[in-house]
């Protein structure tokens, strides 16, 4: 016989792919709930348990990546990417790109040919840094141990049709002052990233870990009501693309050790003491 976990778990594996199915046609909550046999408001409390999201957000998910596959591997217009993937018209394709790729259909299409990025190289206490933004705020932010030439490469890698000119803006200045203490100004920090629905959720609940504290894995996994989601959690951990200020550096192991971090495990020594001591400093 059958256990509760278990009948759950196939209503929810049936309503996905009922989802990945129909998407085309944009089913509605009801419609979703009707065929796993659930009122909407236990269907969408119990897919989201499940699932991480609510079945509206994975069903854009699910839109936007078939979106993505059309532009990308058909070259369609919007308008005709619009159609196949059963949206409205190509404003409602537009807010899905910025909500969960960061950027609009066209800028994706074309590689962020149409996105304007401004960078600079600044120092730090833990060596040098790349920032870059858009108007919209920090798109990226990495350290540059190799050399200055190397770490622009591997920004355009991310953007490779984009136009870049190298100048300080007042996006980055605003973003640099965490490195001097300036906490002030660190509530006019925005950031324009790219990201899945589950990576964009680790990347928001990595901002919520206070200065001077730390985390795990299993702790964030839990804050997303998915705790068995660990692996995945690393994973989306270790693809931030904005070093420091996405705080991925005050992730550490269950069993309190230290842990890898892409920039190297010494630095992430040094920068979780220095915001422990400066955390002090500031309490006395």
């Amino acid at each position: 016989m059958e256990t509760q976990n278990e009948l759950d778990y196939k209503r929810i594996a049936g309503a996905i792919e009922f989802l990945r199915l129909n998407y085309k046609r944009q089913p509605t909550l009801n419609e979703a709930a009707n065929f796993v046999n659930l009122s909407p408001f236990h269907f969408q409390r119990m897919f989201k348990d499940w699932a991480g999201v609510t079945p509206k957000q994975f069903l854009q998910y699910v839109s936007v990546e078939h979106a993505k596959s059309i532009l990308k591997e058909q070259q369609a217009s919007l308008f005709d990417t619009a159609f196949e993937t059963g949206l409205s018209g190509t404003g409602r394709l537009h807010d899905l790109f910025v909500k969960i790729e960061g950027m609009t259909p066209g800028e994706y299409k074309n590689g962020g040919k149409q996105l304007h990025i401004n960078y600079s190289f600044a120092q730090t206490p833990f060596g040098t840094i790349l920032v870059a933004s858009t108007p919209k705020g920090i798109c990226y932010m990495a350290f540059a141990d190799a050399d200055e030439t190397d770490a622009f490469i591997k920004l355009q890698s991310r953007f490779p049709n984009a136009g870049y000119h190298k100048m300080l803006d007042q996006i980055q200045q605003n973003a640099l002052f965490i490195f001097t203490q300036n906490w002030g100004k660190l509530g006019e920090i925005k950031m324009h990233l790219k990201g899945t629905a589950f990576q964009l959720k680790v990347w928001e609940s990595l901002l919520k870990v206070p200065m001077g504290g730390l985390t795990t894995y299993a702790r964030l996994a839990c804050s997303l009501n998915n705790p068995n989601a660990c692996r995945a959690v690393g994973t989306a951990v270790g693809d931030n693309p904005v070093a420091f200020l996405i705080p991925c550096h005050r992730v550490i192991r269950s069993t309190g050790e230290i842990g890898q971090y892409h920039w190297g495990s010494t630095r992430k020594n040094a920068i979780i003491g220095w915001e422990a001591s400066k955390t002090l400093l500031t309490s006395i």
